[in-house]
């Protein structure tokens, strides 16, 4: 039940590459971030998020592509049906050039039991994404640790 309703977020958040010209490009692009966040736990949300010339460095110094992300999901018997972290995303800065967007904001990754001894950790995050077709994509993503608070 909880995977149906995670994918009809999803659904619902990915139809929004078709939106018509009235609706802003900056709120489409945040819409669409936020609904893959909170589902970045489906392979779904990955297989339409990212581009296939995706160039994604890690905060811990990796630097991959879309295939690298999708074979992480490969050999799961079983999708989860929730996240071991849940995602959100603060203090978005959208930048519009033409086809081209610049999506920067800071990532929030709380433990998904809710557990309150456990760390909240957070990321600033700056997507390049480029419009094809109607749909947006995520080309390039930088990500970087927030180290805590002292």
């Amino acid at each position: 039940m909880k995977t149906n309703i995670a994918m009809a977020t999803l659904l619902l958040a990915l139809s929004f590459y078709g939106l018509p010209a009235s609706a802003s490009d900056t709120d489409e692009l945040e819409t669409l971030t936020r609904a893959f966040l909170a589902n970045s736990h489906l392979q779904e949300a990955h297989a339409g998020f990212w581009s296939e010339e995706l160039i994604y460095t890690s905060s811990a110094g990796l630097r991959f592509g879309k295939q690298d992300i999708m074979q992480g999901f490969e050999g799961d018997d079983e999708p989860a049906d929730e996240p071991g972290m849940t995602y959100s995303g603060e203090e978005f800065d959208i930048r519009m050039h033409g086809d081209t967007a610049v999506v920067a904001f800071k990532l929030v990754g709380r433990p998904a039991d809710g557990a309150e001894s456990a760390q909240v950790l957070y990321y600033f995050n700056t997507g390049t994404f480029l419009k094809r077709d109607g749909h947006w994509r995520a080309i390039a993503w930088q990500a970087t640790r927030i180290p805590p608070a002292e």
